[in-house]
């Protein structure tokens, strides 16, 4: 952990001015640049809430019909599951996308999970940017335990790293990783409560459904940023030290398999 810790520190600015350059470089070209990245989680979001709400009839236990409260409740659990997925997906093929860097000795490569990590959690603040502003817009100021939001996104930081770092490892050994992972956070998507809430099923199927982390994670979030509830203290901090085990053993395993991918590429 604090080898972890000291490269992460140690390359701060170098890690600031990747993720700079990889938002730029994303946008370089379009007419509407960063602003694409407001719009197309809005646009997404009410592609979503049309055909959950007006084609499926779906309903949020909360005694209301409005189909505004349901994009928002949406809206919520996806700034979590689109933070964990954009880089995931992206895990597998890092190492493959940057060769050039694999053969410079001094080139820090454990940083590149971590810098798209730090893209991926700027469209995370656009995105909630967006959600605040149409919270406002139809029912004022959010609650105030909105505010422990980033302590609620914690454990997703390590769980999302610690996997992007194993993947992004067994990306250059195995190549069909990227189509796996892309079939596995579709599914991931469906079974977690984005879409609906966890009470909605039979209990037996609940205990299920919280074995993935991210259900916790989806609910702690609805929960601090719409129905003013304080998470589940207790809950919360299993969860974190298992987030940090699963961050500190795929940086592990990342740092023991790095010495062969230049023999692979």
């Amino acid at each position: 952990m604090f080898n972890l810790y000291s490269s992460l520190w140690k390359n701060r600015s170098l890690i600031k001015s990747l993720v700079v350059r990889e938002i730029a470089g994303r946008y370089r070209g379009s007419v509407m640049g960063v602003l694409w990245s407001f719009f197309l989680p809005v646009l997404m979001l009410a592609v979503y809430t049309f055909v959950f709400s007006v084609i499926f009839k779906a309903r949020w236990n909360t005694g209301s019909d409005s189909k505004t409260e349901f994009a928002l409740i949406l809206f919520a659990g996806l700034l979590v599951f689109n933070f964990f997925s954009e880089c995931v997906n992206r895990a597998p093929g890092l190492i493959l996308a940057n060769t050039s860097y694999v053969k410079k000795v001094v080139f820090p490569l454990e940083i590149l999970p971590v810098v798209t990590l730090g893209t991926a959690l700027f469209h995370c603040a656009v995105g909630l940017l967006a959600w605040l502003l149409f919270y406002a817009i139809f029912f004022g100021v959010p609650p105030l335990t909105a505010l422990l939001f980033p302590i609620v996104l914690l454990p997703l930081l390590f769980l999302t790293a610690g996997f992007s770092w194993l993947l992004a490892s067994l990306g250059v050994f195995l190549r069909d990783v990227a189509q796996v992972v892309g079939v596995i956070t579709t599914v991931l998507m469906f079974l977690s409560p984005i879409f609906y809430p966890t009470s909605a099923l039979p209990e037996s199927f609940q205990k299920v459904l919280l074995l993935n982390p991210l259900a916790l994670i989806i609910e702690q979030t609805r929960g601090v940023l719409i129905f003013g509830q304080v998470p589940s203290w207790g809950m919360y901090f299993l969860l974190l030290l298992g987030s940090i085990a699963i961050a500190w053993l795929g940086y592990a395993w990342f740092q023991k398999t790095r010495k062969g991918f230049a023999d692979v590429l």
